[in-house]
C-alpha cells in the first residue's frame, strides 16, 4: 500500500505539472528533478511562509544570501573534507553501487544487491569510501587547478559571514541568521521521488547564543518548529512526531539533536533537524581561518564564543510532505475524485473562474472580466478549455479552494456559483460580493 501510494503521487505530481524527472529528453539523471508549474508556485510560497515567519516578523533575526561555490578551508573546518563520506559497495553483477548501510547483511561477509538480488563478497568487492562533495576547479586554466566545492549545506555561509553580519547589524546576544538556498549532496539515493536529491534547498537558521542558555534555546526551536508545520504548513498532526537522537548517533558536533519525522509513503522519516551545535563551527573557523569570531558581551566586558541552535529544514522535503498529506482519494458517483486539501494559503491558485458555455461571447467577457478584477488581489486562474465537471475535477487535483462558475443566469441576476473545494458545495453569491465571500472564507 505504501509504494502504492508512493507511485500515484509520483504520477500525479508529473501529470498536474508539480514536478518533472531532470532532463528528460536526454534520458534524465539520477535523483535530479525540475519543479513544473505548480510545484514552482507551491514550493515559493512555502519558502515565502518560511521567511516571513522567521525573518519578517521576528526582530531578532536576520536574513543572508551566501555563495554556493566555497573553498577548501571552509569544509577542512566544518569537518566535511574528512568526515562527510558513504561507505559504498559495488556490486560485481549488474555494476550498480550502494550505500553499504541500506542494504541487507545475509552472511559475515555477504550482501544481498537490492537491484539483481545476487550475492555480493564483500571481502573481494571491497566497500570504499566517497566523499559526498563536488568539487570544481575555479581556476582559469586546467594546469593551475584551484579547487573549491559545492556547499552541502547551507549553514557553512552563515558560519563564515558571522563577524560581517554582527558588525553589521549590531545586533546582540541571542540573535539568529537565517538563510534559503540551494546545498549539493553527491549521494547514492533511494529511489524515493524527492526525499533525498542531490541538488536541493534547504531553509536554515543558525540562532546563537550564550552557552547557558543553549538547552533552553534548543528546547523552544524544537516546539515552534514542530508547530510550524501544522499550524503554518497545514500538516495533520498524527503525520508527525518528534525523535530525539541517542548519544551514539549524534554527529560530532552536536550536543543534541531532535528529528521532526513525517509519515511519508514508505514510513516515518526526517522532515527537519533541530540541534545544538555547541560552539564547534565558530571555533574551527577561527581555528582554520586564524580570524577572531568570538563575541564581545557588554554587560559581562567577556569576549566568548556563542553556542548556536540549526533549526535545517529542506525544502523539497517540506514540499514533499506537504503534498503527501494533501493527497485525498474519495469515491464519488461511483468515481475516484483526488483532492488535493491543501491550507488554502498555500494553494497554487486560491480561486479559479469558469465560464458554463464557451460559445457564448457575453459569459466570457463577464467570466474574464471578473477573473481581472481577482487578479490583483489572490491567485486566480481562468479556465474554458471543458465541459465544466472536468473543470472541477482539475481544480480538485491541483489544490484550488474555490470554483467560480458564471453561467447564463448571471447575466441577469448578477450573482456566480461558487464551489467549494473540500465539501462540493455551491453557493449563489453576487457577483460584486464573490472576492469578499472568499477572503472571509480563508482568513
Amino acid at each position: 500500500m505504501a509504494e502504492d501510494k508512493l507511485t500515484k503521487i509520483v504520477s500525479f505530481c508529473r501529470r498536474r505539472g508539480f514536478i518533472f524527472g531532470g532532463s528528460e529528453i536526454y534520458g534524465g539523471l539520477s535523483s535530479i528533478w525540475d519543479y513544473g508549474p505548480l510545484g514552482t508556485i507551491l514550493k515559493k510560497k512555502i519558502k515565502d511562509v518560511w521567511w516571513q515567519t522567521y525573518v519578517e516578523e521576528k526582530e531578532d533575526i536576520v536574513g543572508l544570501d551566501s555563495s554556493i561555490i566555497m573553498p577548501q578551508g571552509v569544509f577542512k573546518a566544518s569537518g566535511h573534507l574528512s568526515s562527510f563520506v558513504d561507505w559504498l559497495l559495488d556490486c560485481p553483477s549488474c555494476k550498480k553501487r550502494f550505500r553499504i548501510d541500506k542494504i541487507e547483511k545475509i552472511g559475515k561477509d555477504l550482501y544481498k544487491c537490492p537491484e539483481c538480488k545476487k550475492k555480493i563478497d564483500s571481502s573481494k568487492s571491497k566497500p570504499r569510501q566517497f566523499n559526498l562533495m563536488f568539487k570544481t576547479n575555479t581556476s582559469a586554466t586546467e594546469d593551475n587547478p584551484y579547487y573549491a566545492y559545492l556547499r552541502p549545506e547551507t549553514a557553512q555561509g552563515i558560519f563564515v559571514n558571522f563577524t560581517n553580519v554582527l558588525n553589521t547589524t549590531h545586533k546582540k546576544l541571542p540573535f539568529g541568521i537565517a538563510q534559503i538556498g540551494k546545498a549539493f549532496r553527491n549521494e547514492v539515493t533511494t529511489g524515493n521521488f524527492i526525499f533525498r536529491m542531490k541538488e536541493f534547498e534547504q531553509m536554515e537558521i543558525e540562532y546563537f547564543t550564550h552557552p547557558k542558555e543553549a538547552p533552553e534555546s534548543y528546547k523552544w526551536w524544537v516546539n515552534d518548529r514542530f508547530q510550524f508545520y501544522i499550524e503554518k504548513m497545514g500538516i495533520k498532526k498524527q503525520n508527525l512526531r518528534l525523535r530525539e537522537h541517542s548519544k551514539e548517533e549524534l554527529a560530532h558536533y552536536a550536543k543534541s539533536c531532535t528529528d521532526i519525522e513525517f509519515n511519508f509513503p514508505f514510513g516515518w522519516n526526517e522532515l527537519e533537524g533541530i540541534a545544538n551545535r555547541g560552539d564547534f563551527d565558530l571555533s574551527e573557523h577561527s581555528k582554520v581561518s586564524k580570524k577572531d569570531l568570538s563575541y564581545f558581551d557588554d554587560d559581562s566586558k567577556k569576549k566568548f564564543i556563542p553556542f548556536v541552535i540549526e533549526p535545517s529544514a529542506g525544502v523539497d522535503r517540506t514540499f514533499f510532505a506537504v503534498i503527501c498529506d494533501a493527497y485525498h482519494e474519495e469515491q464519488v458517483k461511483g468515481k475516484t475524485r483526488v483532492v488535493l486539501k491543501l491550507k488554502p494559503d498555500l494553494a497554487p491558485y486560491i480561486v479559479a473562474v469558469f465560464p458554463l458555455l464557451k460559445n457564448k461571447p457575453e459569459l466570457v467577457s463577464l467570466a474574464k472580466n471578473l477573473f481581472y478584477d481577482i487578479k490583483n488581489k489572490l491567485p486566480v486562474l481562468y479556465d474554458d478549455t471543458a465541459a465544466i465537471g472536468k473543470l472541477y475535477r482539475r481544480q480538485d487535483e491541483i489544490g484550488t479552494p474555490f470554483c467560480v462558475t458564471v453561467d447564463v443566469d448571471s447575466l441577469s441576476d448578477k450573482k456566480v456559483t461558487i464551489r467549494h473545494r473540500d465539501t462540493m458545495q455551491q453557493d449563489r453569491i453576487a457577483i460584486d460580493k464573490a472576492l469578499d465571500f472568499v477572503d472571509n472564507k480563508i482568513g
